[in-house]
């Protein structure tokens, strides 16, 4: 298959209105790439390491192309490439994932189009335009997501997808899957350590020495594939050095593991772990593929942010509890002394401040229900 000039041509189809273009790692999609796909109408480009990989497991998608360009990301590069290929998109979406933030400026330039940045919602508008032409309305998050703003962009444009939670409905039928050969310049001098540039037309890339794993201590949360969160119930009467404690411990257990650590709005609001850490419709969202909530009760304002996961283990003294009646597996058991028996079974070293005082009495118990 040749390239097409542009995707509207590559099946005979109208020209489109919108397209995600999204980045795979190794085949895994970064968070936010569903929320992308639909903010597109189903329309989506993968590119990167394990691109068909990727392009597969896409929710919602009814036409998507692929092209593996390597490891790493070169975005200038990238950019060149792709650029002609969305000429005639007004609207491009991207996630707003570290490879997104890095790609999207670069083709914004590349195509001479707006970049609008953080938006919560984007989508194109021709009626209310004067001339009839195509313009995209957005709703941008700024100020740490405490403020949003409507932003009208005349012309083509570029939007970053800040991950909200929102819903993606399955496509009822089969997407149309296409490999998109893609042929990326060679890297040159700039690639090479050549701060200085290169002759004319030379794109300016960064040159990939290794790729290193994150530590999953600090990593994002919304890249986790693993996440263990704690509440108010995995710490009920306790003061705030034995709380913060038993916190960190949370977060060595979840990289023993090979997870990374979260906590509800309790937790953070009373500074047993950072606020960087807190799952919620005011905090983090995430979609791991196993959720361990120790201590959480499952307040709407957490569960809002805890999105899809394949799995989910409630760990509660309250059988009833909302996180424990969603769970795939509830312990109804003391949430301490389990993560405490957890880190020594995993070679973890137990402080004895993290370590529980035993089952909560009645009194605990009401507290714990904050979560």
């Amino acid at each position: 298959m040749s390239t097409p000039d542009t995707l509207g041509q590559a099946s005979g189809e109208a020209p489109l209105a919108a397209v995600a273009v999204v980045v795979a790692r190794d085949g895994r999609l970064p968070h936010g790439a569903d929320e992308a796909v639909a903010e597109a109408e189903g329309a989506a480009v993968v590119v990167g390491s394990g691109a068909q990989v990727g392009a597969a497991a896409l929710a919602g998608a009814r036409h998507v192309w692929w092209s593996d360009t390597g490891d790493g990301l070169r975005p200038g590069a990238l950019a060149g490439a792709l650029s002609p290929l969305l000429e005639g998109v007004p609207m491009v979406v991207m996630p707003a994932s570290p490879d997104g933030r890095d790609l999207a400026p670069r083709l914004a330039a590349a195509g001479g189009r707006h970049l609008v940045a953080r938006a919560v919602r984007a989508e194109m508008v021709a009626d209310d335009h004067p001339d009839g032409a195509p313009m995209v309305r957005a709703t941008v998050s700024r100020l740490d997501d405490r403020v949003v703003v409507p932003v009208d962009v005349d012309g083509p444009a570029v939007v970053t997808l800040v991950p909200c939670g929102r819903s993606v409905a399955p496509a009822t039928t089969a997407p149309l899957v296409e490999h998109l050969p893609l042929a990326l310049p060679p890297a040159g001098p700039a690639d090479s350590g050549n701060h200085a540039g290169g002759p004319p037309g030379t794109i300016l890339d960064p040159q990939v020495v290794a790729i290193l794993e994150p530590d999953l201590h600090t990593m994002d949360l919304a890249d986790a594939t693993r996440v263990l969160a704690g509440g108010a119930g995995l710490v009920p009467g306790a003061d705030d050095r034995h709380a913060a404690a038993a916190f960190d411990l949370l977060v060595q257990v979840a990289a023993a593991l090979g997870g990374s650590a979260g906590a509800t709005r309790v937790a953070t609001d009373a500074g047993w772990i950072g606020y960087e850490r807190q799952i919620g419709t005011t905090g983090v969202t995430i979609d791991p593929d196993l959720y361990i909530a120790f201590g959480v009760s499952g307040a709407a304002q957490h569960v809002g942010g805890v999105g899809a996961p394949s799995h989910i283990v409630s760990v509660n003294t309250d059988a009833s509890s909302p996180m424990t009646a969603m769970a795939d597996l509830g312990l109804v058991t003391d949430a301490r002394e389990l993560l405490a028996e957890l880190a020594r079974r995993l070679g973890v070293v137990v402080p004895a401040a993290a370590s529980g005082g035993g089952p909560p009495t009645a009194d605990r118990r009401t507290e714990a229900a904050r979560g």
